[in-house]
C-alpha cells in the first residue's frame, strides 16, 4: 500500500473517531476558535453547490434576486456561520451539481440531495432529514384524495424517473389487482409542466416532494392543497468530496447545535414544511 493510501486510510479514521457521539453532545458555535478548530479549512471560502429552482430548499430571494433562501439555504448557513467560516453560493443546475463536488469545483451540495448507496461511493453526507412524497391537488381537494388508494382511476402527474413514478406505478398495479379502475398516468420532465396540467384540470394530482407540496400548498392557499403524504424510507443530506473529512466535521457539528437549539424546526416551520421531518444528524460515508 502507498503511503498516498495510508494517509488516506488514516485521515478516514480520524475523521470517524472524532464523529463520535460525545463529539455530538460537546459540539458549540465558537467561530472565533475557526483555526483552532478547523485549521485546514481557516480563511477559506467554502464554496456551496445549489440551485435556485428547488423550492422550499433553495430559491431565490423575492426582495433581492442575488440573495438565495430556502430550508437548505438557512441551514448551511447556520452552519458555516457556527465555524466561523466564509462561504459563497455558486448556483447552476441540480444535475450537475453532485460531479461538481466529486471533481473538486464545488465544496458541499446542499440542495435537498437524497442519501443512496451509490452516491455514498462518490461523496460522504451529514443526514439531517427524511424524505416523503406528497400528494398536490387543487384547492379544496374536489376529488377527495386522501391516501395514495385514492388515485385509482384518477389522472395522476409524476415527474420522470422519480421514487414518485415508482410509487404510482406501484399503487397502479394495487388497483388492478382489486378489480378497480387504473390510474391514468401523465409523467413530465420538469415541474413547470406538471403544474400546468394540474392548473389545466388535466391532471387530479401531483406526486412531488413533500416539502415543496406543502410550501406550495401554504403560499397558495386559493389553488392548491395537500392530498395526502407518504413516507419513502429514503434521507435528506449534504454532500461533500469523498474523503474530506475536515468539512464533513464542520457539518456535522454545525448541524448538532442547529438541532440542539431547534434552528432546524424553526426553518422548516418558516417555509410550511412539516417539522417532523427532521432526523437526528449523522454521518454516512458509505
Amino acid at each position: 500500500m502507498s503511503s498516498r493510501a495510508i494517509g488516506f486510510g488514516l485521515g478516514v479514521a480520524v475523521a470517524m473517531a472524532l464523529i463520535s457521539p460525545a463529539t455530538a453532545a460537546d459540539a458549540a458555535c465558537e467561530p472565533a476558535k475557526v483555526a483552532q478548530k478547523y485549521p485546514g479549512l481557516a480563511g477559506k471560502t467554502i464554496k456551496i453547490g445549489a440551485d435556485p429552482q428547488t423550492p422550499p430548499y433553495i430559491m431565490r430571494d423575492k426582495t433581492d434576486f442575488n440573495k438565495v433562501v430556502g430550508i437548505d439555504a438557512d441551514l448551511s448557513r447556520a452552519v458555516f456561520d457556527c465555524a466561523g467560516l466564509k462561504y459563497e453560493f455558486v448556483l447552476g443546475a441540480w444535475s450537475g451539481i453532485l460531479p461538481a463536488v466529486q471533481s473538486g469545483q464545488l465544496d458541499v451540495m446542499w440542495d435537498d440531495l437524497y442519501y443512496k448507496p451509490a452516491r455514498a461511493e462518490v461523496v460522504d453526507f451529514v443526514i439531517y432529514m427524511q424524505a416523503a412524497t406528497g400528494a398536490l391537488v387543487q384547492k379544496g381537494n374536489p376529488k377527495k384524495i386522501a391516501r395514495i388508494e385514492d388515485l385509482c382511476g384518477l389522472t395522476v402527474s409524476f415527474g420522470v424517473g422519480s421514487s414518485n413514478e415508482l410509487a404510482v406505478k406501484k399503487q397502479n398495479e394495487a388497483c388492478k389487482a382489486a378489480q378497480k379502475s387504473e390510474i391514468n398516468m401523465m409523467p413530465f420532465q420538469d415541474l413547470a409542466a406538471g403544474l400546468r396540467l394540474l392548473d389545466s384540470e388535466r391532471a387530479d394530482a401531483i406526486m412531488w416532494d413533500l416539502g415543496f407540496v406543502d410550501n406550495l400548498a401554504a403560499t397558495n392557499p386559493e389553488k392548491y392543497a395537500r392530498g395526502f403524504a407518504i413516507m419513502d424510507g429514503l434521507e435528506v443530506g449534504a454532500a461533500v468530496k469523498k474523503g474530506n473529512a475536515e468539512l464533513l466535521q464542520v457539518i456535522s457539528d454545525g448541524m448538532q447545535v442547529v438541532q440542539k437549539t431547534d434552528q432546524q424546526k424553526k426553518i422548516l416551520q418558516t417555509y410550511g414544511v412539516d417539522a417532523a421531518l427532521q432526523l437526528p444528524a449523522a454521518t454516512k460515508t458509505k
